[in-house]
């Protein structure tokens, strides 16, 4: 059995989270879904599993709702669910930044569609920023790009205040896995100062899906927030398996540990001698 994965997301005023919840967790478990969704006040943000016909069938069940009538679902295949479970949770942000006051659905940045972001990076007086975090973009990123080297999204605002200034970063480029992160981070640094801000539409996945291997400017695989653990052009599964100790991921045929596949800082940690106690 072939596996349709889903992920998207929608900055709109929800004045009823809770009912959302219902509706939507009833629907889900009926067709067998699997994955999260959460909702929020500020949208909607989820990744499921389910097989073709179901997934189809909540989608359109989502749209229905004018709210999601133009929602964008990004999709893959898998021969299996990435998901244990089907979860739908109420939370304050449907992406964790710190920063109640922004709203990305009337302030975002421009966005870029997948077809022409290549010409808009190789631009040399756009700056281009990865706005995920550190061990992310250490699997792999744009050419170019810079990393902001967060741990958290909640950093970024301090990253932008140290190394960004919207009197020299006249023009800026910006991406993520699947695009929320950008319509926040474009959103803030609008309200900082910077003007000419630009983000990937359909971030990272949709750019792997739509934009051929040849013509790339993609180097490396992109982490996702699932085990499939990373995706590489076509939106097929890489080579990336996760560190049981610290969660981080680590290459199968270069990083793991094959006593415990843990990666190779855990498995340095491990060797060392405890310390002495005093």
């Amino acid at each position: 059995m072939t596996i349709t994965i889903s992920a998207f997301y929608k900055f709109v005023a929800i004045d009823d989270p809770a009912g959302l919840k219902e509706r939507l967790a009833a629907r889900g478990c009926a067709l067998g879904l699997r994955g999260t969704i959460l909702i929020a006040h500020e949208g909607i943000n989820a990744t499921i599993s389910g097989t073709s016909d179901a997934m189809t069938e909540f989608l359109a069940a989502l749209r229905s709702d004018a709210r999601f009538q133009n929602l964008v679902s990004k999709e893959s295949l898998n021969p299996e669910h990435p998901f244990r479970r089907f979860k739908v949770k109420v939370r304050p942000e449907i992406v964790t930044f710190g920063q109640p006051d922004l709203d990305p659905a009337a302030n975002a940045g421009t966005y870029v569609k997948p077809e022409d972001w290549n010409a808009l990076i190789q631009d040399p007086s756009v700056v281009v920023v990865d706005t995920r975090n550190f061990y992310e973009f250490g699997i792999g990123t744009f050419e170019g790009a810079i990393d902001p080297q967060t741990a958290t999204f909640r950093d970024f605002p301090n990253f932008v205040s140290k190394a960004l200034d919207p009197a020299r970063d006249r023009k800026l480029a910006m991406f993520c896995t699947g695009g929320i992160r950008c319509e926040k981070a474009t959103a803030y640094l609008r309200s900082q100062g910077f003007e000419d801000v630009y983000h990937l539409e359909g971030g990272i996945l949709k750019y792997l899906e739509v934009v051929p291997r040849e013509q790339s400017l993609w180097r490396g695989e992109c982490f996702i927030f699932d085990k499939r653990i990373a995706l590489e052009h076509g939106v097929t599964p890489g080579d990336y398996s996760q560190c049981p100790r610290c969660g981080y991921p680590v290459r199968r045929s270069t990083e793991a540990v094959e006593a415990n596949d843990v990666c190779s800082s855990c498995a340095t940690r491990a060797s060392k001698p405890a310390a002495s106690a005093r």
